[in-house]
C-alpha cells in the first residue's frame, strides 16, 4: 500500500487584478468604467483633439479660428472638467492602480499578449505625463490661449525651440495614439464586440490603421508647427494670418 502523500505547504502567490467577474465587489464595475472611459469620451476627446489640432497645416489663421471656435462653447470650463479632465483622472489613475497589480512576465513568457500588456501600461504612463505637461504649459501658464486664440499657435512654437520638447512631442504622439488603437481593440474584445479569433483579428487591422493614421495626422501637424514662420504672441505685435493673407491683431478683442 503506497505511502499518503502529506499535503503540499499553500503555494503563495500575486493576488494580481480580480477578473472581470460580477458580483465580485466594485472591481467588475471599476474595470468596465476604466474599459468606456477610454473610448468615451477619453478616446472621443483625442480624436477631436487631433482634428482640432491638423488646422494647423492650414496655417496660423486657420488653427486661431478653430481655438476661437472650442473657446467659444458655453460653459466650457464645466465641459473640460467633467469631460475630459476628471475622465482622463480616472482612466489613468485606475490604469497605474491595474499596472501596479499585475504582473510584467514577458522574460519569463515572451507571448505577443504579454508584451502587448506591457507596451499598453507603458504607452499609458508615458502619455499620461506628457498629457500633464502639455495642458499645463498651453492652458495654465503665459498667455491664456482661449482668452487671446490668435496666440495659440506661436505659443506652440515657443515649445518647438527646445529640442527635447519636440522629442517629447513625437513620443506623446506615438504612445498616444498606440494606446488608443490598441485600446480600442481590447474594448470591443472585453465589450463581446468582436467574437471568435477571426473576428478580432480584421478588428486588429482596423485598429492598427487607426493608429497609424493618427500618427501621421500628429507628424503632419508637427511638421506645420516647425515649418511655419515663428508667430509672435505679444499683444504689442501682429500675426500675419495666412488663412486668409492679412494681417491680424494678436490679440483680438472679445
Amino acid at each position: 500500500m503506497a505511502p499518503t502523500a502529506n499535503p503540499a505547504a499553500p503555494v503563495r502567490t500575486h493576488e494580481g487584478v480580480p477578473p472581470l467577474r460580477a458580483g465580485q465587489g466594485h472591481s467588475f464595475l471599476l474595470r468596465k468604467l476604466h474599459s468606456l472611459s477610454g473610448i468615451i469620451p477619453v478616446g472621443a476627446f483625442l480624436v477631436e483633439h487631433f482634428v482640432s489640432n491638423a488646422f494647423a497645416t492650414r496655417g496660423p489663421g486657420a488653427y486661431a479660428k478653430q481655438v476661437e471656435l472650442l473657446s467659444s462653447f458655453p460653459f466650457v470650463f464645466y465641459l473640460e472638467l467633467f469631460g475630459i479632465w476628471l475622465p482622463i483622472l480616472y482612466h489613468a489613475l485606475y490604469g497605474f492602480y491595474i499596472w501596479f497589480r499585475g504582473e510584467s512576465n514577458v522574460t519569463d513568457y515572451p507571448w505577443a499578449g504579454n508584451w502587448m500588456f506591457s507596451a499598453q501600461r507603458w504607452t499609458g504612463g508615458i502619455a499620461f505625463f506628457y498629457i500633464v505637461w502639455h495642458t499645463w504649459h498651453l492652458r495654465f501658464s503665459g498667455v491664456h490661449i482661449l482668452t487671446h486664440p490668435d496666440a495659440a499657435f506661436g505659443k506652440v512654437q515657443l515649445e518647438f525651440q527646445h529640442a527635447w520638447a519636440i522629442a517629447f512631442y513625437a513620443l506623446g504622439i506615438f504612445c498616444a495614439s498606440w494606446h488608443f488603437a490598441y485600446g480600442l481593440w481590447l474594448f470591443a474584445a472585453k465589450w463581446g464586440m468582436t467574437t471568435g479569433d477571426a473576428a478580432r483579428r480584421r478588428f486588429g487591422y482596423f485598429c492598427f490603421a487607426t493608429g497609424l493614421l493618427f500618427m501621421t495626422v500628429g507628424a503632419l501637424t508637427m511638421r506645420s508647427f516647425l515649418k511655419t514662420p515663428l508667430q509672435p504672441i505679444g499683444p504689442e505685435n501682429g500675426i500675419h494670418d495666412s488663412y486668409d493673407g492679412t494681417a491680424v491683431p494678436a490679440y483680438r478683442s472679445r
